[in-house]
């Protein structure tokens, strides 16, 4: 036992919590889910962070780290007129889609065939537009928020892990001497979980749950794969696509969005920082998941802390967390010259908001991406 593996698991946790927090809390807020139903919905995710880690970790003797999909939450968030019941049918959807691709080899193989090009662009377009946030909240209040994205530019070159973490102490502390921060509870909320009955909408669920299964696929758990492979493991795909789908099943009606494997923060614990050898690295899942289980005990506290936060913050701080998987996700959109056209179309459509027959850009925006993809094929043989 090092104390590498103590320090890795609990700064993933930190890491993976304290710098996409904001933005799940904002997803919530745009569905118009209650405070009680926010704080429901950030315990179940911790609850399932900790014992889906665990789990996989001790039963494979892997680092398996799972996380929230972030990329999910700002697909959430972006969705126009969805309200909390609906959302909680799309996130079942999302999950039992991918219970069923653990179960069903052909359709994880057509998930892997869906263009990387495509799933990355739609993936950027629902982005764009919380980067972009960062600097309309810089012009509604610069002297809050443009300090804080200087304090970024020049953190990032030390750490990308600990730049969104410093611009979130650090804006938290300037909010409070600026006087932003509104009124705070007496005392320290107790955890509470509520039940939310699922809407089963058909519209919801074409334009929401599978782009959000799509999201979570491509964006969350095909790169997490990705990183266990580069360090030098063989991922047990079924068993984690499994393990993340009963726990997004469970969790869902609580309010929790979808749970899935970890990409960026699971190479904190996946390299020789965490232990030389490849074989005790699982020893820091341990740790990951006990440090979840007490961010579920604060869980209402933080929520509640958040709440209180200027919009301009908040926005901040989702906007800068999001733009290093913007910059992949671009990365991956233009990266193949024969898929660049289609995949600007998908870009442009999904951040266009455009919203038709109750379904929402994403859906939309994959669906131009593909039909423009096809037709130059055809072209192409013709």
């Amino acid at each position: 036992m090092r104390s590498s593996l103590v320090t890795s698991g609990i700064v993933a946790a930190l890491v993976g919590f304290g710098g996409t927090l904001t933005l799940i809390v904002a997803a919530a807020q745009a569905l118009g889910a209650t405070p009680g139903q926010i704080t429901s919905g950030v315990i179940g995710l911790c609850l399932s962070m900790a014992f889906t880690s665990a789990w996989l970790g001790w039963r494979h003797r892997m680092p398996i780290i799972t996380a929230w999909t972030t990329p999910g939450a700002a697909l959430i968030a972006a969705s126009h007129g969805l309200t909390i019941e609906p959302a909680v049918g799309a996130f079942l959807v999302a999950g039992a889609l991918i219970l069923v691709t653990a179960a069903v080899k052909p359709l994880g193989a057509l998930v892997q065939r869906l263009p990387v090009a495509i799933a990355a662009a739609m993936l950027a377009g629902v982005l764009f537009r919380f980067c972009t946030g960062v600097f309309t909240a810089g012009q509604a209040d610069p002297l809050l928020v443009l300090p804080l994205v200087l304090l970024f530019l020049v953190a990032r070159r030390i750490s990308p892990f600990g730049a969104v973490l410093a611009v979130l102490v650090l804006g938290i502390a300037l909010a409070f001497v600026l006087g932003r921060v509104g009124p705070l509870p007496d005392g320290v909320p107790w955890p509470s979980v509520e039940l939310i009955v699922p809407r089963f909408d058909l519209q919801s669920l074409i334009g929401v749950g599978i782009p959000l299964y799509i999201v979570t696929m491509a964006s969350q758990n095909l790169p997490g794969f990705a990183v266990l492979q580069a360090a030098g493991y063989k991922p047990p795909a079924p068993s984690i696509l499994a393990s993340t789908a009963l726990a997004s099943l469970i969790t869902a009606p609580i309010g929790s969005l979808t749970s899935n494997l970890a990409a960026i923060t699971a190479s904190i614990c996946t390299g020789p920082d965490t232990h030389p050898d490849p074989a005790k690295r699982w020893l820091a899942t341990p740790f990951y998941a006990l440090t979840y289980l007490v961010l579920a005990a604060c869980g209402a506290g933080a929520v509640a802390l958040i709440a209180a936060l200027p919009r301009e913050l908040v926005a901040t701080f989702a906007g800068l967390a999001l733009l290093g998987p913007l910059v992949n996700a671009l990365g991956s959109a233009m990266g193949d010259a024969a898929k660049r056209f289609p995949a600007v179309l998908t870009l442009a459509v999904t951040a266009s908001g455009l919203s038709l027959f109750g379904l929402g850009s994403a859906f939309w925006g994959l669906a131009a991406g593909l039909i423009a993809l096809g037709i130059d094929h055809a072209g192409r043989r013709a």
